[in-house]
């Protein structure tokens, strides 16, 4: 039942991103912007988003080693790189945390629940650090820009976080987290949950380590931001790096929430809503979305390279048989 409500759900919001776009987009000035794209700009676009999985990767593997799980670098990012191929056809960046989990866990036996709370806490980490950027493009956004009701969504993104931070790491929230315990044994969540809230708080004791991968993750983030500039930039929407630092944070938190397979069809709804708000026209702004969905496409090959070359060295050598 919940599974079907989540597919209907899925669905909904899918067609009405896509009669939303069909709405605003005229398609035949949209193929001619794409036709006449920047491959210099693309490129850079790309070249951002690829090459910042190498400190992700180190990240994630500052977090395992407090843990006592202890994996090598460059494998940890060949299995960024897969989980990226995940994403493609799982729901957004989640569908990849999850096949790392799995893969790790291989490596591991017995791990799963620590693993689990890692990824989700680097993730968490991440979103903090989104939030991070996004109160500082909303303090360069006040009376420079007006993009309405994004501002003060990415002041509620701000406040939520803050308040998510108080309820993990601090011990006086425990009692109150502890009244939910009967609602959630109920629908068979209060064990998972437990055992990811324990994961988590392990950390608390690891201030350092935290301080520095926040700080790491912040600054890629900035830098990330700077891909959605030069994808925008590829099909000629000229507009400052500093609107991308308040659309950057809200846009990277969208595709945190798994509304649809890749972010389909929300991507781009979302690039046409923020950026015509600026006065870029629909086309622009959608061509600007489906570039970046290019980008992430672009992310993925090399985890499929590396998929390949997996399978084929596996394959058993017939002069054996």
């Amino acid at each position: 039942m919940k599974q079907s409500i989540r597919v209907v759900g899925t669905l909904v919001l899918t067609g009405l991103a896509v009669a939303y776009l069909l709405w605003k987009v005229d398609v035949g000035r949209t193929a001619e912007i794409l036709a006449d794209t920047d491959l210099g700009w693309f490129a850079l676009a790309v070249a951002i988003m690829t090459l910042t999985a190498l400190p992700m990767a180190l990240r994630w593997q500052w977090l395992l080693a407090a843990r006592g799980l202890v994996d090598g670098f460059w494998w940890l990012t060949r299995s960024y790189f897969v989980s990226y191929t995940a994403s493609q056809v799982l729901p957004t960046s989640i569908g990849g945390d999850a096949v790392r989990v799995v893969e790790t866990s291989r490596r591991h036996p017995g791990r799963v629940g620590d693993l689990t709370a890692i990824v989700l806490l680097e993730r968490g980490l991440g979103g903090a650090a989104t939030v991070l950027l996004g109160a500082i493009g909303f303090a360069l956004a006040l009376g420079r820009y007006d993009v309405g009701a994004y501002l003060w969504l990415e002041l509620l993104f701000v406040a939520g976080t803050i308040v998510l931070a108080t309820f993990f790491f601090t011990r006086s929230a425990r009692p109150l987290l502890a009244r939910s315990a009967p609602l959630l044994r109920r629908v068979r969540l209060e064990r998972p949950l437990r055992a990811f809230y324990e994961g988590v708080h392990a950390f608390r004791s690891h201030g350092r380590l935290l301080a520095r991968v926040f700080t790491l993750t912040f600054a890629l983030q900035a830098i990330r931001v700077l891909s959605i500039w030069a994808a925008a930039k590829a099909v000629g929407i000229d507009l400052s790096p500093l609107v991308y630092y308040v659309m950057g944070p809200l846009f990277f938190l969208v595709l945190l929430v798994p509304f649809t397979l890749n972010g389909f069809a929300v991507r781009e709804a979302f690039f046409v809503s923020f950026l015509g708000q600026l006065g870029v026209g629909a086309d622009e702004a959608f061509a600007a979305g489906f570039l970046f969905f290019l980008v992430t496409v672009a992310m993925a090959l090399p985890g499929v390279a590396i998929l390949l070359w997996e399978g084929l060295r596996s394959k058993p050598d017939p002069s054996h048989a």
